[in-house]
């Protein structure tokens, strides 16, 4: 199964603050911008205290995704990759608005847990710095959350994400516009007592250097720079500076500081309590600011799927030892089930991502089996839903628990599940792969097998002296065809 290789790809950040789609050249592994559009929602302000998305705001976010729409008309599917982050995680409307985000854009929509966020920002910032051995901080102030990563190289050892941002903050304690002492005392403490709980692993002994990515970071650098303060850095008494001078001013409509662009200044007060309890939470002396983040985090992870350094993949082989999985049954079944799956598709490959899917799946049918061994499948499936799995969206992680957890049992669990239309096919072929490998040891099936579909009704053919001699497999197939009648659809077994 080969993954199609792209000269362009595209990533559309949706984030709490500022929407951004960005598209890029690829050469010998380098992504070079080709275009980039930008639209500062502020889809986090548009929360209500019950976390609802208010109309005003939905209105807003849709007419900009509608214009990213038109520039990503003729792309592939598998081109581009759109990320939805903190305010789409904790939104309770969210499903109704994606639904006419997705209709809009042409393209499906992630939303990333914390964690995920921050190992796609840590491999965009790490990209964009030079080569270096150094344990590095990097902490991005985003709109809704902001993430906390220690790597080395490009890859993330550490990651966390905490519910605090530049609009959140900027709603919560400066409410109307107003600046005081006050608020900014209130909004540190409050950031200060979240940052509390990193310390014992991101204080100043586990890392070399601080990186800051993204809007807030880059905008304390830029008013520093520009007044003089720092040379292209931020530190504690640059920002200690700019808290006085934005409390000088008492309303963000009095505020004038050079450096500062005019949509920024609706929330650098929140942005800006944050970094503060950040440096002194963490014992920063000082930050280095650099451009990469969450959309080149992005388009490097895209460009690793294609090049066969799919970051999922590793965390499937990951979750295997962890769980302690039996591999050559993994194996033995995801083989099988793709067999089938592939029959089922007159012997084509024609959704690479779906053929992963049930790959997956199948090798991770039964890391509930760590826990106990009833009802293995649903442990299989909480595990595969609930876990950080670094590389898959959260999506991806409901619809991979839900093969999961259609592996045995009875099929009619399987109608509760939210996912939109089943896919029935991949279901059957990795129940069918799981009955002929019960055994757990290589099973030679006859050569004249076949399995088709009609919509409504499948067909499984073996030869008539087969079933005779694998009666225990025949007896499994048997009861297999009476879960299918419990949903309404029919597995025939034809010798």
């Amino acid at each position: 199964m080969n993954q199609p290789h792209f000269q362009t790809l595209a990533a559309v950040d949706l984030g709490s603050n500022s929407f951004r789609l960005q598209i890029a050249r690829i050469v010998d592994d380098q992504i070079y911008t080709l275009d980039s559009l930008k639209d500062t929602v502020r889809l986090g302000g548009g929360l209500t205290e019950d976390n609802y998305l208010d109309e005003t705001t939905q209105e807003r976010a849709l007419a900009c995704l509608a214009r990213f729409g038109e520039r990503l008309r003729g792309f592939n599917p598998d081109a581009v990759r759109v990320v939805g982050t903190n305010t789409l995680r904790v939104s309770k409307n969210a499903t109704a608005f994606i639904a006419q985000a997705e209709a809009l854009l042409g393209f499906p929509i992630e939303i990333i847990a914390g964690r995920e966020e921050a190992r796609l920002i840590y491999l965009g910032a790490a990209h964009s710095l030079p080569s270096s051995r150094e344990k590095r901080l990097v902490v991005d102030i985003g709109g809704g959350s902001t993430e906390f990563i220690i790597g080395s190289g490009h890859k993330a050892l550490r990651t966390e994400s905490l519910t605090m941002g530049c609009v959140s903050y900027s709603r919560r304690f400066f409410p109307d516009g107003k600046i005081g002492k006050a608020q900014f005392r209130e909004a540190e403490a409050a950031a200060g007592n979240k940052v509390q709980t990193l310390v014992h692993e991101f204080a100043q002994a586990h890392w070399d250097q601080a990186i800051g990515t993204s809007g807030t970071a880059r905008s304390l650098r830029d008013i520093l720079e520009a007044n003089e303060i720092s040379d292209g850095e931020i530190t504690l008494a640059g920002m200690e500076w700019l808290k006085e001078q934005l409390i000088d001013a008492g309303h963000i409509k009095n505020v004038s500081i050079e450096g500062l662009r005019a949509e920024r200044v609706p929330v650098i007060s929140g942005g800006l309590a944050v970094m503060l309890a950040v440096f002194q939470g963490l014992g920063i002396e000082q930050m280095q600011v650099t451009d990469g983040a969450l959309r080149e985090g992005v388009l490097y992870d895209m460009l690793g799927r294609h090049h066969h350094r799919d970051m999922r993949e590793t965390t499937v082989t990951q979750f295997k030892r962890r769980y302690h999985v039996d591999l050559p049954q993994s194996q033995r079944v995801a083989t099988l089930a793709c067999r089938f799956a592939m029959m089922l598709n007159d012997g084509t490959v024609s959704d690479l991502e779906r053929m992963k899917r049930i790959e997956w799946a199948a090798k991770l049918h039964e890391i509930g089996l760590s826990i106990a061994h009833s009802s293995y499948h649903k442990h299989s499936a909480y595990i595969v839903e609930q876990a950080d799995m670094p590389g898959f969206s959260r999506r991806e992680q409901k619809h991979l628990a839900f093969l999961v957890v259609s592996h045995k049992g009875s099929l009619s669990k399987l109608l509760n599940w939210d996912i939109g239309e089943i896919d029935w096919p991949a279901v059957c072929a990795l129940r069918l792969a799981v009955i002929f490998s019960r055994s757990r040891s290589d099973l030679t099936l006859p050569d004249h097998i076949g399995l088709t579909f009609d919509g409504k009704r499948f067909s499984l053919s073996l030869p008539e002296d087969w079933l005779e001699q694998n009666p225990l497999t025949t007896s499994a197939l048997r009861q297999e065809t009476q879960y299918w009648k419990g949903v309404g659809m029919a597995l025939a077994i034809n010798a």
